[in-house]
């Protein structure tokens, strides 16, 4: 037996997502509001016989490693680590024995880390002067103190290491953990006479620290972090993940500021879908983190030089992983922290009065240059375009580079030989770009058409007799893999059971949620019912698809040759065609 099925046989689904969701029993079968939208009538499913669950409000599904997996916004691997700890299995006893992990234990070094929070909790509740700067100066309440279990280091030099190794930990043990360093001929403490703030993985285990400088005290930097570990890596680290999660999900995007402590004041003033990163360095991990609860990124970094340079940086990251890059514009340049302490519900205001970053970014840069003049036009030019080539998608290129063509008075034919160092025809690059572009359905769209897909699919799948209501489509009008490998599974071995197709490699939970929709959905109409249903689903997807298609075809036709635009016509026919059949056939 793996990892995987000693994990599933400990644990229970509804046990799992009942840690996530306030579960109902509904015969056989439990039945929840959705975690991923707002409602008022319960559409989530779990099923303890089929161990899988569906969502019917977002047409999510799958069994309790995919749950975690989009709760969490961890990978498989991550889904599995934090089941097995639940279900007390031992992922090293199912290594190779070859595959051994080699070096520090993770676990121990954890639990040091843990075991030092504490300690610090306990060290702050004992000094009156640090107190005073995080209650009175900060403005943080008590339940906002121990949520983010800030603490305080005693400038003593080894009061940490001397209470842990008291606790069985080797020097060994907290040097890989970032907690002490050498210090002349001797080993010390990292952390001596600072704020301590936790730095917690997506679960809230503590990974390492953030020390800030208290006031009066001038020697060394103001924030001092833990040193890359095999915990910590700062290049992909999310601080206040683990408490914005759920936010994040609920509201559907996500605020991005620099400092640890304006994400804490901007929890505590209700904007708890904050997070920071180290920094202005977000980085293509931080995003990829991220978009696994949103699409939505609101940064609010500071507008100095590093700030601006950090939005250049993020617009071209976010551009090719497809999310929406917002910039949260704070009256007079102060940061959140700040505004907070003056308004709370100022920075309420400012969240939700955002700009898109580019936007953003040349409008700003409008403002430094004199746009009257050649030299202020280079400069401008010299300072947007570098970005605008590095967007992702071509549509939003060809848009900017329009704009910026129109805000200069410049010809679009010299906008794109500085962009690619050479002479180029306009008209050709762009119809080249555009021969390029597929059209893709908006997220509610993609909800509707995947849902029309499951509900044709699983309706084939426990009603052999409709399965002649495949016929007219093809593979290539499904959307996702899953959808796809049923379909063909079915069109190749028409009686196919559904037994045999719960047993498929890569799809067996997928033919389980199928089944789950159908009992929730159909189960008790009669055939005719069923019939009318799957016409009307089968006019749907292709109606869908011939829609699709026919988007690119205009698109295509914009800039294409007489020759090109002969094909594309004809394509269009047949598309026609093939939506007037079906029609026909179905009213028939």
């Amino acid at each position: 037996m793996d990892a995987v099925e000693e994990v599933k046989n400990r644990l229970s689904i509804e046990d799992v997502i009942g840690e996530y969701v306030q579960l109902k029993r509904t015969g056989r079968n439990f039945r929840g509001l959705s975690p991923f939208n707002s409602e008022k009538t319960p559409s989530f499913m779990v099923s303890p016989e089929k161990q899988i669950w569906h969502d019917f409000s977002s047409n999510k599904g799958g069994n309790m490693f995919s749950f975690v997996m989009e709760m969490e916004g961890v990978d498989f691997k991550g889904a599995l680590e934090i089941l097995a700890r639940k279900a007390g299995v031992d992922l090293e006893q199912y290594r190779p024995a070859t595959g051994k992990r080699r070096g520090p234990d993770k676990e121990r070094l954890l639990a040091a880390l843990d075991a030092a929070a504490h300690f610090y909790q306990v060290q702050l509740a004992a000094n009156n002067d640090v107190k005073s700067y995080v209650f009175n100066e900060r403005q943080l309440t008590k339940a906002t103190v121990l949520e983010w279990r800030l603490g305080y280091s005693p400038n003593t030099g080894s009061a940490l290491s001397e209470f842990l190794k008291k606790r069985g930990f080797s020097e060994a043990e907290l040097r890989q953990s970032g907690l002490i360093t050498q210090r002349s001929d001797r080993n010390a403490d990292m952390f001596r006479g600072r704020l301590m703030i936790p730095l917690q993985d997506p679960q809230g285990r503590v990974i390492g620290f953030t020390a800030r400088q208290l006031p009066g005290d001038d020697f060394g930097p103001k924030y001092l972090n833990t040193p890359q570990s095999v915990l910590y890596d700062k290049s992909r680290h999310v601080f206040g993940l683990h408490l914005a999660k759920t936010a994040i999900r609920e509201n559907n995007f996500v605020v991005i500021v620099e400092g640890n402590l304006d994400v804490i004041s901007s929890h505590q003033a209700g904007v708890k879908q904050t997070v920071a990163t180290a920094g202005t360095a977000l980085t293509e991990a931080n995003l990829k983190a991220l978009t696994r609860f949103t699409g939505d990124i609101r940064l609010s970094f500071d507008t100095d030089k590093a700030g601006i340079s950090a939005t250049d940086r993020a617009i071209g990251i976010a551009s090719r992983l497809h999310v929406s890059l917002n910039i949260i514009d704070i009256p007079d340049g102060k940061d959140p922290d700040e505004l907070i302490k003056k308004d709370q519900a100022l920075w309420l205001a400012a969240v939700n009065d955002y700009t898109y970053a580019l936007d953003w970014l040349i409008a700003r840069q409008k403002t430094m240059f004199d746009l009257s003049s050649a030299e202020g036009k280079r400069h401008f030019t010299d300072a947007v375009l570098p970005t605008i080539k590095n967007l992702d998608d071509e549509v939003e290129k060809d848009h900017y580079i329009n704009l910026i063509a129109k805000t200069i008075g410049a010809s679009r034919q010299a906008l794109e030989a500085k962009l690619s160092g050479a002479n180029i025809d306009s008209k050709t690059s762009v119809a080249l770009r555009k021969s390029k572009i597929e059209f893709t359905h908006e997220p509610n769209d993609q909800i509707e058409v995947a849902k029309s897909e499951d509900h044709l699919l699983c309706l084939v799948l426990m009603q052999p007799t409709l399965r002649l209501y495949l016929d007219p489509l093809e593979p290539e009008m499904l959307g996702r893999p899953a959808s796809k490998r049923l379909f063909e599974l079915i069109k190749s071995d028409p009686v196919i059971d559904v037994d045999k197709l719960s047993r498929s490699e890569n799809i067996a939970d997928y033919v389980k949620i199928e089944q789950l929709q159908f009992e929730e959905l159909y189960q008790g109409l009669e055939l005719s019912e069923l019939k009318y249903e799957a016409a009307r689903l089968q006019t749907r997807i292709i109606e869908q698809y011939v829609k699709q298609k026919k988007l690119n075809i205009a698109r295509q036709l914009v800039n294409a040759d007489e020759s090109t635009t002969e094909d594309l016509l004809h394509t269009a026919k047949r598309l026609d065609e093939l939506l007037r059949h079906n029609l026909g056939d179905n009213n028939g």
